[in-house]
């Protein structure tokens, strides 16, 4: 049985911290969204307007987290209300029947290459077998998306196979995507 927290909670590794999205990260959300390669390789949408973080973060988000259907982290430099936002990391697309979740992340362009994302990969994956009880974690990536591919590879993930004709992109395009995965046996 998966276990739900009743409220998103905080993991630290050393500087990294994974926290509750809160009303000061709609700035940078909006802000980090200005980027292309997030639009190009997330579902993110493009134009990305305040009005979409803002809705994010307070409809969306609290939605998505009482039905259950996705827990998601800020992820950050540092710890408290001066920490420096880094991007947005989540479990969605759950089916606690069969204990299985999806990972989905994005990082703000300043905070890339810097091992930022992979610790975040890392803290949540270990919290998504430790405490919640998955048994199985994918994420899908952009075959052309190498930074996303190498960091869940260096986050223990393994490159499971090809989905082809998984997603259509906003401008009709049909893409494979790659699908990585990790068990809580490895």
């Amino acid at each position: 049985m998966i276990w739900w927290p009743p409220e998103t909670p905080v993991l630290y590794h050393g500087d990294i911290s994974l926290r509750p999205a809160r009303e000061s990260d709609i700035l940078p959300i909006f802000t980090a969204c200005q980027d292309p390669a997030i639009s190009r390789f997330t579902t993110v949408p493009s134009p990305y307007q305040l009005s979409d973080a803002e809705g994010f973060i307070r409809q969306i988000s609290p939605q998505s987290f009482a039905n259950k259907t996705e827990l998601l982290f800020a992820i950050a430099k540092g710890h408290g209300e001066a920490d420096q936002f880094c991007g947005l990391i989540s479990f969605h697309t759950t089916n606690l029947g069969y204990h299985t979740t999806e990972l989905g992340y994005w990082i703000a362009k300043e905070a890339r290459s810097k091992g930022i994302g992979a610790a975040a990969v890392r803290l949540i994956t270990d919290y998504g077998f430790t405490t919640m009880g998955f048994r199985r974690i994918e994420a899908l990536v952009d075959p052309e998306n190498l930074a996303s591919r190498s960091l869940l590879l260096s986050a223990g993930y393994s490159l499971e196979g090809i989905m082809r004709n998984k997603v259509t992109r906003r401008d009709g395009e049909q893409k494979d995507m790659d699908l990585f995965a990790k068990v809580d046996s490895e």
